[in-house]
């Protein structure tokens, strides 16, 4: 088998599957109880809160648990427009974001809160002029992705970062769920932005957990209360099995990343070289620095994308159409849409999302077995 749809999720590591295993059987008390098992498990809590925090160079105070990246990019937009209501009802966005914020960003809407949405050149990257000129007395919110999930556009977070010093009030987010691991923390860590999220399953963590960074000193309104756990930020009894495991998992990750992003990179360039050759072949992901290393995103002129991602399934390859959120539903990529891309081609889209455990020989695997579905498709066609 050959796994190439990372980017919808990825396959827990067994070290991090035996943490899980090892505190779902030993650590079981709840953190928020008062006797000796509880204090374990606060202690281990915290010790993971600390680790994830020491790994990304930030304070363990500023690391905010969740379920997942639905869950933090909701709080972050929802949490952000009722701490600061008062102050304005505008919020700047993109045209290529995941539909966890811009379904968050509609509810708004509705709610009588103003959403812009900035536009997107041909590679599906923002322009910072736009985003300049969009800034008004009122904002509250800039969101932006790290890295777009469909066919992995690099967003100008730093020059983004740049014109917001300008406007120290205005909540600066960041949704990096793509972004960790891909050689881009520099850029997703800098002083000006407030908060990030993150999603355990993206990157050999179970699935249900997740996390957000919160840059100290600012505020968003909780969404889940309760308990009062997360600080009275987020409240719910914590996944603490998961967060152990995602907090090893993590670790894991950027243990040798530069050396893991280059091997991404090798194998993506190995199947852009290839099929970016044939004639009927759109691509969408470009072969430069502006994209990220794991992510390639094409088109068989006229084959429909799940017919694609269903011919390679024959031959125990797993790929997918843009976002795995909406395939099932065979719902038009936002992001090609938002390039323009004509709606024949956009439909014809598939995504290869890749690992560090992804080789160079799966890779010419892939090209073998393209070849022959190319052919096949000619002769339909």
């Amino acid at each position: 088998m050959i796994y190439f749809d990372n980017s919808a999720t990825t396959k827990v590591a067994p070290e991090v599957l035996k943490t899980y295993q090892t505190v779902s059987e030993k650590i079981w008390g709840n953190p928020s109880s008062l006797h000796a098992m509880g204090e374990t498990a606060f202690n281990l809590l915290e010790q993971s809160r600390k680790q994830i925090a020491d790994l990304l160079n930030v304070k363990p105070h500023e690391i905010f648990f969740t379920s997942g990246g639905t869950e933090g990019d909701n709080w972050v937009v929802k949490g952000t427009a009722i701490e600061k209501r008062t102050f304005g009802k505008h919020l700047i966005t993109t045209a290529v974001e995941h539909p966890a914020i811009t379904n968050s960003m509609e509810q708004l809407r509705r709610l009588g809160y103003d959403i812009t949405y900035l536009p997107v050149d041909k590679e599906g990257r923002i322009s910072i002029k736009d985003l300049e000129a969009a800034i008004r007395p009122d904002t509250i919110l800039v969101s932006i992705m790290a890295v777009n999930n469909e066919i992995g556009t690099l967003q100008p977070i730093k020059e983004a970062s740049d014109v917001l010093k300008k406007y120290p009030k205005i909540h600066f987010h960041i949704d990096a769920v793509q972004g960790i691991g891909k050689g881009i923390q520099s850029a997703i860590f800098n002083d000006r932005v407030d908060f990030v999220t993150f999603s355990g399953h993206k990157f050999h963590a179970p699935r249900g957990i997740g996390f957000i960074y919160a840059r100290e000193g600012r505020r968003i309104a909780p969404l889940m209360t309760g308990g009062g756990q997360e600080k009275n930020q987020r409240s719910g009894t914590e996944n603490l099995p998961a967060i152990a495991g995602m907090a090893k998992a993590l670790r894991l990750l950027l243990k040798d990343e530069p050396a893991n992003v280059k091997q991404q990179q090798t194998v993506k360039e190995t199947i852009f070289d290839h099929v970016s050759k044939f004639k009927n072949v759109t691509m969408f992901t470009q072969r430069n620095d502006g994209f990220a290393p794991h992510i390639l995103c094409f088109a068989i002129n006229g084959v429909r994308g799940e017919t694609v991602v269903h011919a390679f399934e024959r031959y125990n390859i797993f790929i997918s159409t843009t976002s795995a959120c909406s395939s099932k539903k065979q719902v038009e990529s936002s992001t090609l849409a938002a390039m323009k891309t004509p709606d024949d081609i956009a439909t014809s889209a598939i995504r290869v999302s890749l690992d560090a455990d992804n080789t160079v020989a799966e890779a010419e695997e892939f090209n073998k077995v393209f070849d022959k579905l190319y052919a096949e498709f000619s002769k339909l066609n």
